[in-house]
C-alpha cells in the first residue's frame, strides 16, 4: 500500500466512524496486529521445533551412509590389485580395438 492509498483509507474511516472513534479503532487494529504477529511467530517456532528432529534424523542417516560408503570403498580397494585391474582394462581395450 502506498502513501496515497493509506490517506484515502484514513479519510474514509474518519468519515464513517468519526474522529472520536478513531483512537479506539486504532487501538483495536494494533491489538489485532500484535495478536496476529504473536500467533504467526508461535506457528513458526512450532514448525522449526518439529522439523529440527527430522533434520537431526536426516543428518544422522546421512552420516551413517557416508561412513558405510567410505568403509565399503576402503574394503573394495584393499581387495583390488591395481596393477591387475590396469592390465585387465588394457586387455579389454585391445580386444575392443581388434
Amino acid at each position: 500500500m502506498g502513501g496515497g492509498e493509506i490517506i484515502v483509507v484514513l479519510l474514509a474511516a474518519l468519515l464513517l466512524f468519526g474522529a472520536d472513534k478513531m483512537p479506539e479503532i486504532a487501538k483495536g487494529l494494533a491489538k489485532g496486529m500484535r495478536e496476529f504477529r504473536k500467533v504467526s511467530n508461535d506457528i513458526k517456532r512450532e514448525f522449526e521445533e518439529s522439523t529440527q528432529e527430522i533434520r537431526s534424523d536426516i543428518n544422522d542417516v546421512t552420516a551413517d551412509v557416508r561412513k558405510n560408503a567410505e568403509e565399503a570403498n576402503k574394503n573394495v580397494r584393499s581387495y583390488i590389485d591395481e596393477s591387475e585391474v590396469a592390465k585387465d582394462i588394457k586387455d579389454i581395450n585391445n580386444d575392443l580395438k581388434g
